[in-house]
């Protein structure tokens, strides 16, 4: 078994050298962590081979391309994508970090919809499965990661059906309200793209929970405890958040030369740790004002303390990230100007990148972390300064709109937009007890190395076949040629056959005013060809009243049975009752069923001779999850004293009386004489076809139409398949 693990940046980074190509590791979270947990699995001897794919980091001349990949391939286990410094302007710097960083990260106003950024995107997605395919083997594991390949599952599912296929989204999934604003094609088309996975990842619950209510709102398609029947395949959404290779940070620390480092930093002065990207996302402007407003509000404190403030270069080209250089440049030296002595400068500025010795030196030896992104998908930062504190003491101060916070909540937890609140913090870490920093700090310490990077990936991994087991479950039950033969050949040598079949979502899509839904010529040839068959009795059990029923089907040699059983008709003769129920319940429940109605735009009201149903299909999903909630509590309040059930159905609630269900109306047919042996059939779509799966007795086929579960021996995917299935048995 094969692990590849696919991302835009490789774990390698290609620079020009002298006459040449120099090779470096890539540094950020996704590939320090990820690297870690290949090189464990290698030590480990696992079973498992890992590879990777990505892109890394320059472009080359077309003649240097197969060299490079070669070299990359033996010496790190990776392969290369290469792309050319036009694409990844459209790409890399359009529509990913002019689109979708922004708008994911809640700055609206500069995310930028440029149809030709949209259509590299999709261009260089489909590269990267080309380049995917070149190195595929039967039974890998493909891990799809982060907002630059988001089309990329479906893409892959495409060229291989029954791949198996994760993605891990590593930065935040807004609400709907923010995500709507890309154009519709593209936001179904991303969600679409992501649900080619089996196992869709995010770092907190909230991500997922935005994730999902966005494909309830665009696809139009709900969850049930976090999984998805899209195309017909089970896919699960769920919450991993990353951890960092724990040992690694915190041994790091007692090393000689980190200890050697550390000596460099010896400075007579409580130090403020601040380091982070070029990122307008970090926030690193208002934690500068919240300093200042620290020094201005505790003068007791200037002197004695220095804000180390680290900005490592990032995205140079993108105008957003060069304005936001030049405002810390220009605040940093507003504040040192107008806060500074001749022996002491409040903030000790540096922008470029760390050695990972010089990183953790710092981490050791900084009293406080001050993290405070405005919004950020994990922040490891937060992490590795936890990991790093091998005395005890230390203070984080962390904003709440990391994704770290759900796990760090002994931190000082701030809202990044308050400058108040951030030079509050500064002063209760800085005034924290010993005894109170180890207490807050060893908590943290054991949940980290609890869930590090390599239980996060084992977890994630984990899941992964727990779906597809579970798809596999409900694929061995979909109608595969060997069952529809024994269909076939049962139905054929029988004497006597008996169908039951339900209406909507069975022999019709569907509709999203009922009366549309009204059948065709030639499902009624096909129903006809099936009922003059000798011997052979068709029975349609529907929800639709008899009126209804009768208009559509009173012509052909058909059972019928309406309203869920409650009236029988058998072919050529009249409707009766099948008992006797009260109706006056209708007059105290329509009002309301009308007062809902009114007020979820899109939702009507069908009253039927001795039931009501509330549709609303055409309704608003999300809105329309909220008010039937409301809905059905009320009814099921208004309903406890009398006989009466509240059920829903398939975007709709119905009222009906108790006691009356398919399953009752077929016993009326399957207690009768018949000639064997005999050949009975049951299909239907919804919750009210399972009582009438229940009651086949043994040897009957029951086929679900849907992924669900259900009493049914066998699934099929939609009508056509159920029209195709019903068309081969006319012929036999």
């Amino acid at each position: 078994m094969r692990l590849v693990i696919v991302s835009n940046r490789a774990p390698v980074n290609l620079k020009k050298g002298n006459g040449g190509f120099v090779y470096e590791e890539s540094s950020g979270g996704l590939a320090s962590g990820l690297r870690a947990y290949r090189e464990r699995m290698c030590k480990r001897r696992s079973a498992m081979e890992i590879i990777w794919l990505g892109w890394p980091g320059t472009s080359v001349e077309k003649k240097d391309e197969e060299k490079i990949k070669q070299e990359v391939a033996k010496k790190f286990g990776t392969h290369c994508v290469f792309l050319s410094e036009e694409t990844m302007e459209k790409f890399y710097e359009g529509f990913c970090n002019k689109t979708l960083w922004p708008l994911f990260h809640y700055f609206p106003s500069l995310a930028v919809y440029d149809n030709s950024f949209w259509e590299q995107y999709i261009s260089v997605n489909k590269l990267f499965c080309d380049a995917v395919m070149e190195i595929a083997k039967p039974g890998d594991i493909f891990w799809v990661h982060d907002y630059h390949l988001m089309l990329l599952p479906v893409l892959l599912r495409e060229k291989i059906p029954e791949a198996t296929i994760g993605f891990f989204l590593h930065i935040p999934f807004p609400s709907y309200e923010v995500f709507r604003l890309l154009p519709s094609d593209w936001r179904k088309n991303i969600l679409a793209g992501l649900y080619g996975a089996d196992l869709i990842g995010f770092h907190t619950h909230d991500y997922r929970t935005y994730f999902l209510r966005s494909t309830l709102r665009v696809l139009g398609l709900p969850d049930q405890l976090g999984e998805v029947v899209f195309n017909d395949r089970v896919v699960k959404v769920d919450t991993f958040p990353m951890g960092i290779d724990y040992d690694k940070y915190h041994s790091a620390a007692f090393s000689k030369t980190v200890v050697d480092e550390k000596e460099k930093l010896s400075l007579p002065f409580k130090i403020i740790l601040s380091i982070d990207r070029q990122d307008y996302s970090k926030g690193i402007l208002n934690r500068l004002r919240g300093f200042e407003h620290f020094l201005e509000t505790n003068p007791q404190w200037k002197q004695k303390v220095v804000l180390m403030m680290v900005v490592v270069p990032s995205r140079i080209g993108v105008e957003s990230y060069q304005t936001t250089k030049s405002k810390i440049d220009e605040l940093v030296g507003s504040i040192n100007g107008k806060h500074g002595t001749f022996g002491w400068q409040p903030i000790h500025y540096q922008y470029r990148s760390l050695s990972f010795t010089e990183l953790i030196a710092l981490y050791n030896r900084s009293d406080a972390a001050l993290v405070t992104p405005l919004r950020d998908g994990m922040n490891l930062i937060a992490k590795e300064y936890i990991a790093c504190r091998t005395d005890g003491t230390g203070v984080l101060i962390l904003s709440e709109m990391a994704g770290a916070v759900d796990e760090l909540f002994e931190s000082i937890v701030i809202n990044p937009n308050n400058v108040e609140e951030i030079s509050h913090a500064l002063r209760q870490a800085l005034e924290m007890s010993g005894q109170e920093q180890q207490e807050r700090l060893a908590i943290m310490q054991k949940r980290l190395i609890d869930y590090d990077v390599f239980k996060w990936a084992d977890d994630f991994l984990s899941s992964i076949q727990n779906i597809k087991s579970k798809q596999q479950r409900l694929s061995a039950k979909i109608l595969n040629a060997e069952a529809r033969r024994k269909i076939f050949f049962s139905f054929k040598r029988a004497h006597s056959a008996l169908l039951f079949l339900d209406y909507d979502g069975t022999l019709v899509p569907f509709a999203d005013y009922p009366p549309h839904a009204f059948p065709r010529q030639p499902l009624l040839e096909l129903l006809c060809s099936l009922a003059k068959r000798h011997h052979t009795e068709v029975v349609i059990l529907s929800g639709r009243d008899r009126k209804t029923l009768d208009q559509w089907f009173g012509s052909l040699p058909l059972h019928l049975a309406a309203e869920h059983g409650l009236f029988l008709k058998e072919k050529e003769k009249t409707w009766r009752q099948i008992k006797p129920v009260r109706k006056n319940w209708k007059k105290k429940l329509l009002p309301v069923l009308e007062h809902y109605a009114g007020r979820l735009p899109g939702a009507l009201v069908e009253e039927k001779e001795l039931s009501l149903v509330f549709h609303y299909r055409k309704s608003n999903p999300a809105f329309a999850d909220l008010r039937v909630k409301e809905l059905v509590n009320h009814l099921v309040n208004l309903t406890g004293n009398l006989d009466v059930q509240v059920l829903r159905g398939n975007h709709l609630v119905e009222l009906r009386n108790a006691g009356i269900d398919k399953g009752v109306a077929a016993l009326h047919w399957l207690s009768k004489e018949h000639r064997s042996p005999r050949f009975i059939l049951s299909i239907g779509d919804d919750w009210t076809d399972e009582d009438l799966f229940r009651v086949m007795p043994p040897g009957a086929f029951s086929i679900k139409v849907g992924l669900q579960p259900s009493y049914a021996l066998y699934n099929l995917k939609d009508t056509s398949s159920v029209l195709s299935l019903l068309e081969e048995m006319s012929k036999k």
